[in-house]
């Protein structure tokens, strides 16, 4: 495949980047000259079976107003101007040094583009004392997107609607002024000018970005034998991108079907797609109808994320908890389809012991306030499964049949008697499970009825269900634990000595979630409007969660755990690997989005353990990069008031005695990337790596203190850290009336409360202290 390229007009990254990514996708960049014929001679005779050209549309409208204007006169078009205001002030662009275009007075913008917008403030950089923007139709009519027209409204440019350039009046070859006559919209929406109504502006420059077109009558005949449509571009098939002629494709501007940057992208996905299947039918090949474009491949693509735990083959650490997004086999068969690694069904009980769920019950949590997804956290009172035995061992024996490398785990509950135990994991082991997991810990409801909580608090009771079902069936058994107990290892331990080969932690935490002004609790049930204990879920839960996980892990070595708890991206997932999670259950996340979340999780997975052979990102945290200071170099002045006046005073001062085009401003390297320096990390590596600094309280150091340290560069004096620690810490932080400054004292005893509630990420950081430590105690100690 060939990518035929003429120029590039608007440069966005540093460096030859195209090169480096069309090379990357296993394609050629290639500048044609113009007097190279695409077809049938020059690029088909060198062999490419493929062609896209994507050129855009080189040259700028030019009205008949403006023929005989040049540059020197103070005429310029987009074409001209951004170019040569971008390579003078944007670093690593240009080896050569370039100057800014010398604007000066009033300079006149036509047009209402994105781009139109781009030269009107970039002529207020450039010199300008005041930029008019007149465009031919109305406001509602503005093209560019709001962000371009808001920032230019705040740079002062004034905008004039309803007026189309006439006359362009110049003076000993300089251009002094420009006639405007009135443009009207008629009842049939066509869009006339008014010669009788005019008007003068005064102008020392006119930028003219009235968009642009292919005129150069080279390059359309380098483009021959390609048929051009009666606006003079290709004529474009706008399912298939192709031109007419065959194996010729085009997109962007040039094919005269996208308005935007976003359309143009998708001309080229399309042609791409168009493009295989037109190089794959030239083999004899099909491909299928719809297309299918497969996704950017990167070498975090290739690393491996798949675990073992009691010989099971995981695809990926993440699955699906016991819960709602586990409801029925036709989601679970979804989640399967999106990506998920293994499921943990609903749970289910012999059909003696079958339930009916009430409603309402699945709330939202009250902890954070918000409204819609994105939720902390949820409440709910729902039981178990109300669907029978044998629809779920049919369910699981489906999903083994369609998805043989995914894993099964069934989720059963019983009372506390061995032969209704026995006879349900059988049965569910006979279905094709790959492994069990008793709930012993559903919190509400089941309780009531001898299950569930009924038997999970009871470390002799879990002990004997272990040891039942291990000599029932032969597959793995997991005893998923409750968090509703003073010890969670105890239970752990039950479960360990009875056989289990792993534990699942932790369910839902019992909690009440809201009982409203009117003194009715929610959820609320039945025309009584009565309630329940409920199980909370969610990121509130994660505390409780990483601890239950690191402390049975630090208990018992080499006890596989099924991690679960506010796990909701693929940074919470690699805490609780690190505490000892082998893998992760998910539900609340999903709850709050939807199965492709899969997706997030995985990759982001992938690129925290591909990220970790990297020595150049060591002082990153995961996948963030540290934050830049966005006051560097500035004069400690607030943002407010007068003094905001003197910060942008000095910032002008600082960026005119700069050089924009010194090196150090260039941006930074992204080609090529970095290499790792060391192999990739597997999951088995990062599984309980945090525990050796986890432990009690008496082994943790009290000699070792440490401070707050604000950063005055990246404070935006807002005064919370003083509040805090003025009402809930020890009077350690000052605050300047005048400049709203704040200033740590030596008293400040490292309690971290003002990092905590600072809303600026890396603002505060906790250092050494410096200073001996002096313990206040109250009063003096008495001399002896």
């Amino acid at each position: 495949m060939c990518y035929v390229h003429f120029a590039v007009l608007y440069i966005l990254v540093q460096g030859d980047i195209g090169d480096a990514t069309v090379g990357s996708i296993g394609c050629s960049l290639v500048s044609s000259s113009c007097d190279l014929p695409l077809v049938p001679k020059g690029l088909k005779v060198d062999g490419y079976h493929a062609i896209f050209v994507g050129i855009g549309l080189p040259e700028a409208k030019i009205n008949p107003e403006f023929k005989g204007l040049n540059e020197k006169m103070g005429f310029y078009t987009s074409k001209s101007f951004l170019p040569a205001v971008s390579k003078a002030s944007k670093a690593g662009m240009c080896k050569c040094k370039s100057q800014l275009p010398v604007l000066h007075g009033n300079v006149i913008v036509l047009g209402a583009g994105d781009t139109a917008f781009d030269c009107a403030t970039s002529a207020l950089r450039c010199g300008a004392k005041k930029v008019f923007v007149v465009f031919r139709k109305g406001f509602r009519n503005i093209r560019a997107v709001p962000e371009e027209v808001d920032l230019a409204r705040e740079e002062k440019c004034e905008f004039i609607p309803f007026m189309s350039p006439n006359k362009v009046i110049t003076k000993d070859n300089k251009i002094t002024a420009v006639e405007f006559c009135r443009t009207e919209q008629n009842e049939n929406n066509e869009w006339l000018e008014d010669d009788d109504q005019t008007i003068k502006l005064k102008a020392n420059f006119l930028i003219s970005a009235f968009g642009s077109g292919l005129f150069s009558e080279d390059v359309k005949a380098a483009l021959s034998p390609i048929k051009m449509n009666r606006w003079g571009l290709p004529d474009v098939d706008p399912i298939t991108m192709q031109s007419s002629e065959i194996g010729v494709f085009c997109g962007g501007d040039l094919a005269g079907t996208s308005d935007t940057t976003v359309e143009s992208v998708n001309d080229g996905k399309t042609a791409a797609w168009y493009i295989h299947k037109y190089l794959q039918e030239q083999l004899g090949l099909s491909v299928p109808a719809e297309p299918q474009l497969p996704k950017f491949y990167t070498p975090i693509d290739e690393v491996d994320i798949s675990v073992e735990i009691c010989g099971m083959k995981f695809p990926n650490p993440f699955g699906l908890a016991s819960a709602p997004p586990a409801t029925s086999g036709d989601m679970i068969h979804r989640a399967f389809e999106a990506g998920w690694g293994y499921v943990v069904t609903k749970t289910f009980v012999l059909d003696k012991d079958m339930i009916t769920n009430v409603s309402p019950r699945i709330v939202r949590g009250t902890s954070s306030n918000n409204y819609g997804p994105g939720q902390t956290a949820f409440l709910n009172i729902e039981l178990i499964s109300e669907k029978c035995q044998d629809y779920w061992c049919n369910v699981i024996k489906m999903l083994k049949e369609d998805f043989p490398d995914r894993i099964v785990i069934a989720s059963i509950m019983c009372t506390y008697n061995q032969a209704d135990w026995e006879e349900l994991s059988q049965a569910s082991e006979k279905a094709g499970a790959d492994a069990m997991e008793l709930n012993l810990s559903c919190p509400h409801g089941m309780k009531e009825k001898g299950l569930g909580l009924a038997c999970g608090q009871n470390p002799e009771m879990v002990y004997n269900i272990s040891k039942w079902v291990k000599k029932a069936v032969k597959i793995p058994v997991f005893i998923k634990l409750t968090p509703n107990i003073t010890d969670i290892t105890s239970i752990a331990e039950a479960a360990y000595k009875g056989g289990a080969d792993g534990v699942s932690a932790i369910n839902t935490v019992q909690g009440l979630m809201e009982v409203k002004a009117n003194s009715i609790p929610w959820p609320a049930v039945g025309k009584q409007k009565s309630t329940t204990y409920g199980g909370v879920s969610g990121n509130a839960t994660r505390p409780v969660g990483l601890y239950a996980v690191s402390a049975i892990a630090k208990k018992f070595k080499d006890f596989p755990i099924l991690g679960i708890g506010g796990i909701d991206s693929a940074e919470t997932s690699l805490q609780f690997l690190q505490c000892g999670a082998s893998a992760v259950q998910i539900g609340s996340a999903i709850q709050n989005q939807d199965f492709t979340l899969i997706e997030d999780y995985i990759t982001g997975l992938k690129a925290l353990l591909y990220i970790e052979s990297l020595k150049e990102l060591e002082n990153w945290d995961g996948l963030s990069p540290p934050i830049i200071k966005h006051q560097k170099g500035k004069p400690k002045l607030p943002h407010f008031g007068n003094y905001q006046e003197l910060r942008e005073e000095k910032i002008r001062d600082i960026k005119m005695q700069s050089n924009l085009l010194a090196e150090s401003q260039s941006p930074s390297q992204v080609r090529p990337c970095y290499q790792p320096n060391k192999p990739v990390p597997k999951v088995k590596d990062v599984v309980g790596r945090s525990l050796s600094k986890i432990g009690p309280y008496s082994n943790l150091d009290n000699k070792k203190q440490v401070v707050a340290l604000i950063d005055d560069d990246m404070c935006i004096n807002c005064g919370k850290c003083y509040i805090t620690c003025n009402d809930s810490g020890y009077q350690a932080i000052t605050f300047d009336p005048k400049t709203h400054m704040p200033f740590v004292k030596d008293d400040c005893t490292g309690c971290t409360l003002c990092l905590s509630v600072c809303p600026i990420p890396q603002c505060i950081n906790m250092v050494p202290r410096t200073v001996p430590h002096v313990v206040q105690r109250g009063i003096q100690e008495r001399v002896q």
